[in-house]
């Protein structure tokens, strides 16, 4: 009950701060119907010939005594509005979810056309996000084309964007533009600090991006765009549960005042008794964002979050319980706990030939501490193991700035930037002693008990303080009719002083590279167009991965990982879209390869503890392809898929003198499935009105469990339907996933050691969400 408590408590919380804002009373004001956020650059054209476009806050002024308007912005319906003498005009745009013509700001940090963007985005709309009514942000982000946000339960994750199924660092989250980890400090699950119900609309960079959003952002970037004050007094409440235990409520509201908007929002969430032993847990967060207009150009924007997560880690099982439905997992006593805490303040402004500035100064504080199920050793048959307890914290400030300025050679544009992060950041990790429960024959295990911590016993100890700069260049410019040319090139410096406890060494380290880019786009007329570009990227290595300790079977001594060096890699894409059949049928699609030196690469070992190699070359090529199709109000397709190789080209298995020395050049890279696609039909009957149901099918083929391919896991298919009905602000919902009841893993690895066995995380099956959502808005 305490927190149904806690949740009226924030719900009347955010209706007090929306209530204190009574709305201004200005002539004309166009809005998102959706999202209910003020829309600038809006056209409005008079019968006369005239027009005039609405302000930053979605404002305009009629001039005259005009009796009837057209309405028209990217990305939304245009519409015909009747105007009424000397009343306030309220326009409410209906996105246009099937127009590839959609605004983004990922590209280059400012607003701009998906199509004048030379580089492989997908934006997912606030529709989308609001019709999904996801319990895990996964069962948005896997609608992308070429995308696999893999599910490990209670929103832990790994992501595969031109990259196997992985938990490198070689994809940036963002939000509002804004690294939601420091580079240097492992961003694995960082998803779990984002409040996916005050997530207006999310963009998703495809391959790197490096030289405006800098290091990490290889495979991709995800950048969250947070929801804006409501041009009209707004709120949103909801509860969502499940027959496995599972409990949501959430709220927000949002609201205008003269030069004030402000918007508020949070959500409880938990999991008790589920159908996976282990796996309770509690998530609050909250969220609020403050807009204030020194005038229409000039704006000022200041937003804050905080999240509290607490789980347990049930981790995976074997085979045998597995395929016999019996998810009881190896461990009850493993935990992941995250408290996170991030601001910003951005100062805007535009001058009067159309160039832009900000700059945004930012704080942020984390702290990761767990007893992580997949850092236990064991060695087949032995009576006992090892675990460890963790903690990984830092605090953050920095500053971002960009310029743009517009010039009138060639419609060109030059974009500069810098970025400054300094992050002190701890990290310590000791051994836990546990026993173990063998099967019958001893090659796997039942479960593991946790005997005692073994604080002396430290496996990791050390503080560094992080140095983070950067500087970045672009430049656009049409040197013939149609065709668009953008060239960008950046320079990172990572660098950071570090005293290690372990050794007792103190001391520097400094990574730096310089990333250039080029593309083009080029408009072939009639809404279809052609792109290319070329990249390049890099990675460093993640502080916990340089300091961790091992232990060689040729010395005495420990050694640490001070070798590692960055990941760099090269890519070359083309790609293009269409528009078809009368604007109903869009295609947008891309084909990519991309060459990776230095990957770090991890080994499971025979005791399952895993040896890190920053080595070798690797390949990654595919095929990206996204389909839309509204043949009426009624139907709407959508497909999204990728069909990708992603191949060791000279890699040698381990430079341990103990192991076989084997090379695996030309095999797969493990956890890499081929191909994948998402794809869904929704149907809105026009014999029911605010009606929706849809069927989503999601597919992801089989793949190689190990660096030496000897073994394979199937893949899986898996059927999602959802539907709802709204009447009067109120909207009964449900969600089925896994409609079919099928069995499936979401992640399926094993070692290279012929001992070895398979592990898995095994998917939820069927499971119904069922829910209910209030949306008020004034007029």
């Amino acid at each position: 009950m305490n927190m149904y408590k806690l949740f009226m408590a924030s719900f009347v919380w955010a209706m007090t701060s929306v209530c204190a804002l009574a709305q201004h009373n200005y002539f004309g004001l166009v809005f998102d119907a959706q999202t209910k956020e003020p829309l600038p650059g809006v056209t409005l054209g008079f019968p006369s010939g005239k027009g005039l476009i609405t302000d930053a806050t979605g404002r305009f002024s009629l001039v005259g005594n005009p009796t009837r308007i057209t309405v028209s912005a990217v990305g939304y319906r245009r519409q015909e509005v009747v105007l009424i003498p000397s009343r306030p005009v309220r326009i409410a745009l209906e996105p246009a979810v099937e127009d590839l013509q959609t605004v983004v700001v990922t590209g280059n940090r400012e607003a701009a056309l998906r199509t004048e963007t030379p580089i492989a985005i997908s934006k997912l709309s606030a529709r989308l996000i609001n019709e999904t009514k996801p319990t895990s942000i996964y069962e948005v982000i896997n609608k992308t084309p070429g995308v696999l946000m893999v599910n490990l339960n209670n929103e832990q994750h790994m992501m595969a964007i031109r990259q196997p199924m992985t938990t490198n660092a070689y994809f940036l989250y963002l939000e509002d533009g804004v690294p939601v980890r420091p580079m240097g400090v492992f961003n694995h699950n960082a998803l779990l600090e984002m409040n996916q119900f005050t997530v207006s609309s999310i963009e998703v960079v495809k391959g790197p991006v490096s030289s405006m959003y800098g290091p990490e952002a290889v495979g991709g970037a995800v950048n969250f765009i947070t929801q804006r004050p409501t041009a009209v007094p707004t709120a949103r409440a909801g509860i969502q549960i499940d027959q496995w235990g599972y409990q949501r409520v959430q709220v927000g509201a949002g609201a205008r005042q003269g030069k004030f908007g402000l918007y508020v929002g949070g959500l409880l969430s938990r999991q008790r008794d589920s159908w996976l032993a282990s796996s309770n847990y509690d998530k609050s967060s909250y969220f609020a964002r403050l807009e204030y207009a020194f005038s229409p150009n000039t704006r000022l924007t200041g937003t804050v979050s905080y999240n509290d997560y607490n789980s347990q880690t049930s981790g995976s099982v074997d085979s045998t319980a597995f395929f016999a439905r019996q998810y009881v997992s190896t461990t009850d006593f493993t935990y992941r706990k995250t408290v996170s805490f991030r601001s910003r303040l951005t100062l805007e402004h535009t001058w009067k030939n159309g160039s832009e500035s900000f700059v945004t100064g930012f704080a942020r504080k984390n702290s990761v501490g767990q007893n992580p199920a997949y850092s236990i050793r064991w060695t087949t048959g032995s009576p006992t193991a090892t675990g460890q307890i963790n903690s990984n914290d830092f605090s953050s400030y920095g500053v971002i700035a960009q310029h743009t300025q517009k010039l009138s050679f060639l419609n060109s544009k030059l974009i500069v930037g810098t970025t400054l992060d300094l992050s002190p950041n701890t990290y310590y990790a000791y051994q836990t002693e546990l026993t173990t429960e063998l099967r019958a024959d001893k090659k796997s295990v039942v479960k593991y008990t946790q005997v005692r911590e073994r604080p002396d016993n430290q496996l990791a100890n050390y503080s560094a303080h992080i140095h983070n700069v950067a500087a970045y260049g672009q430049y656009d410019l049409e040197p013939l009719p149609k065709l668009r040319v953008s060239a960008g090139l950046r320079y990172d410096r990572m660098a950071f002083d570090y005293t290690n406890a372990l050794d007792r060494s103190s001391g520097g380290k400094a990574y730096g590279q310089v990333t250039p880019k080029l593309g083009a786009t080029y408009d072939l007329g009639g809404g279809k167009g052609l792109y290319a570009n070329v990249s390049k990227g890099f990675s460093p290595p993640a502080l916990t991965s340089i300091f961790l300790k091992r232990t060689t079977p040729t010395a005495t001594s420990e050694l640490f990982y001070y070798n590692l060096n960055p990941a760099r890699f090269n890519n070359v894409e083309i790609g293009g879209w269409a528009s078809l059949l009368g604007n109903k049928l869009y295609i947008d699609g891309a084909l990519y390869q991309m060459t990776g030196t230095n990957e770090l690469l991890n080994i499971r070992q025979p005791d399952n503890s895993t040896d890190y190699q920053s080595a070798g070359r690797t390949l990654h090529r595919g095929v990206e392809l996204g389909v839309t199709y509204r043949p009426s109000k009624q139907v709407f397709f959508r497909f999204g898929g990728t069909h990708a190789v992603h191949r060791f080209v000279e890699f040698t298995l381990s430079q341990r003198v103990s192991d076989a020395v084997q090379n695996v050049n030309g095999n797969d890279m493990p956890s890499a499935p081929r191909t994948l696609w998402n794809t869904e039909v929704s149907y809105y009957p026009v014999w029911l009105k605010n009606f929706r149901t849809s069927v989503e099918w999601q597919h992801v083929a089989g793949w190689y469990q190990n660096q030496i391919n000897t073994v394979r896991y199937g893949g899986y298919d898996v059927a999602n339907v959802r539907a709802g009905y709204e009447w009067k602000g109120i909207e009964l919902f449900t969600n089925v996933m896994n409609v079919t009841n099928a069995l499936f893993a979401t992640n399926a690895t094993r070692g290279n050691n012929a001992t070895d066995r398979t592990t898995y995380t095994p998917a939820a099956p069927r499971t119904v969400v069922v829910g209910v959502q209030y949306t008020f808005s004034g007029k």
